[in-house]
């Protein structure tokens, strides 16, 4: 793999999922810090939103083969497989299509977006997926969602010992739950599927968190920002937990 710009100079980064919550705070730091940003995710207008005319927008489904080769048509320093949707609901009500469908949106987008990164990635490039405390233990109602997200580690560990001696670093951040619409949508799932009042779920999905409180994009972002710089070059195949405590 030939040498490109890497983690020191301006670098290309691509953000999956660059649309929103987490995407959207991770390629506008990238951006503020003088980087080359593409942004893909199904939605264009939000795309375009989180750009303000500064980004390279690409409609793309990350769960489609062909769309995502579509992606690389560049070599990026920096990948971010940050596209993710998460679904509650227990495992015996569950139908087959919305567990194969959570899967794919979070470990098959993944393992697609850092195949074709692959392809052409400058030696010292970063791999970065978005995964989840999720992926380091289950939940009531979350099998789907913690069986993709358990497949982001392992595919993650295991790809890292693949890219190693190429200088290329693959890991992965394990956010608790982030103040981003995904988590208000579990906020709502919760209160319907309990019959409570917002106040009450809210604090029931941070009761396991020590502190007591979301997490904020920003305190993703600072672990996505440390771990495609320089100073992580060797960190490799590693879970970065964001959780104020709870993994």
């Amino acid at each position: 793999m030939k040498q490109g710009v890497g983690p020191k100079g301006r670098r290309n980064v691509l953000v999956t999922g660059g649309g929103s919550g987490i995407g959207r705070a991770v390629a506008q730091d990238f951006l503020a810090n003088g980087d080359e940003v593409t942004i893909a995710g199904r939605r264009m207008d939000a795309l375009e939103e989180t750009s303000g005319g500064k980004m390279r927008c690409l409609a793309v489904d990350i769960t489609d083969e062909a769309a995502v080769k579509s992606m690389f048509d560049r070599p990026y320093d920096v990948v971010v497989a940050n596209a993710g949707a998460g679904h509650g609901m227990p495992v015996k009500d569950m139908p087959l299509e919305l567990f194969n469908d959570t899967v794919a949106v979070n470990l098959t987008g993944v393992f697609l977006t850092f195949r074709e990164a692959l392809q052409d990635m400058p030696g010292g490039g970063r791999l970065i997926a978005m995964a989840s405390i999720a992926s380091l233990k289950g939940g009531g109602g979350l099998a789907a969602y913690a069986a993709a997200k358990h497949g982001v580690l392992g595919l993650v560990r295991s790809l890292a010992i693949e890219v190693a001696k190429s200088g290329i670093t693959c890991n992965a951040v394990c956010p608790g739950f982030v103040d981003t619409a995904m988590a208000d949508g579990a906020v709502r799932n919760v209160m319907k599927r309990m019959d409570i009042d917002r106040v009450t779920a809210e604090k029931m999905l941070v009761s396991n968190n020590p502190m007591r409180r979301m997490i904020t994009c920003d305190e993703v972002v600072a672990a996505v920002k440390f771990l495609a710089s320089p100073e992580a070059s060797m960190i490799n195949g590693h879970d970065l937990v964001v959780s104020g405590g709870e993994i």
